[in-house]
C-alpha cells in the first residue's frame, strides 16, 4: 500500500487557499493521483471520461446555468427586490425560515433538484433576504450584506442536508444501509428514512431559531 495518491488532496488544499482556479484545482490534483497511483496520463483521462460518461446528468448544470444567467440578465434579481419591497411583513428571517420549509419539504419527497445555490439561491432567495434586510433597515453595509447572503446559502444547506434523507430511494440511505450491515446491523431503508426525520425536526427548529435571532441582531448590527 502506499499513500502517495493522497497528495492529491494536498493540492486541493493549497489550490483552494492560494485560490486558483477550482476546475483547474480539481483537474490537476485527479491527474496527479492519477499518475502517483501508477497509471498513465492517458489511462487518467479515460478513468476521467468513462466517469463522465457515466454520469451525463451532470451536463444538466451547463442548460441551467446559462437560463439563470439570462434570467439574472432580464431582471430577474430586481423583480425580485421589487416583491419582497411589497411585502411589508417580510423579514430577512422569515423569508429564509418560510424557504427552509420547501426545501426541507421538496427534499424529504425527493425533489433536491428543484432548488440550490444555482438555482435558486443566488437569483431569487439572496436578493429577496437582501431587499427585506433594506426595507427594514436601509442601505447594508457590505459586511452585513455578506452575512445575509451566507445565511441564505446556509439555509439551503440545512434544508437538503436533513430534508433528504426522509426520502427513502436517496443514495445516502443506501450509504448508510450498506455501512451499517457491513457492522451486523441489519436495517432497511423504510427503517432509516422515519429515524431521519427527528434530526429534521430538529435542525428545523435549531436553524429557524438561529433565522429569527439573526432577524434581530440584524437590526442591532445596521441601527
Amino acid at each position: 500500500m502506499t499513500y502517495l495518491p493522497l497528495l492529491g488532496i494536498l493540492l486541493v488544499v493549497a489550490g483552494f487557499a492560494l485560490r486558483f482556479n477550482p476546475l483547474l484545482v480539481v483537474f490537476v490534483a485527479a491527474i496527479a493521483t492519477g499518475v502517483l497511483g501508477g497509471l498513465s496520463p492517458l489511462d487518467v483521462l479515460g478513468t476521467l471520461g468513462k466517469a463522465f460518461n457515466d454520469n451525463r446528468y451532470v451536463s444538466v448544470v451547463w442548460i441551467v446555468l446559462p437560463v439563470i444567467g439570462l434570467l439574472e440578465r432580464y431582471g430577474l434579481q430586481e423583480r425580485a427586490r421589487t416583491l419582497i419591497g411589497r411585502m411589508h411583513g417580510a423579514t430577512t428571517g422569515r423569508l429564509l425560515l418560510a424557504y427552509l420549509v420547501a426545501r426541507q419539504a421538496l427534499s424529504a419527497v425527493g425533489l433536491t433538484s428543484v432548488a440550490g445555490p444555482a438555482q435558486t439561491v443566488r437569483p431569487l432567495v439572496a436578493p429577496m433576504a437582501e431587499a427585506a434586510a433594506e426595507r427594514q433597515h436601509g442601505e447594508l453595509e457590505h459586511e452585513t450584506r455578506e452575512k445575509v447572503r451566507a445565511m441564505s446559502a446556509a439555509t439551503d444547506n440545512v434544508g437538503l442536508f436533513f430534508g433528504e434523507d426522509i426520502f427513502v430511494a436517496v443514495g445516502s440511505i443506501l450509504l448508510i444501509q450498506g455501512v451499517m450491515q457491513s457492522d451486523g446491523v441489519m436495517l432497511t431503508p423504510l427503517q432509516l428514512s422515519l429515524w431521519a426525520i427527528p434530526p429534521a425536526i430538529c435542525a428545523f427548529v435549531i436553524h429557524g431559531f438561529r433565522l429569527l435571532r439573526f432577524d434581530r441582531r440584524l437590526g442591532k448590527r445596521v441601527s
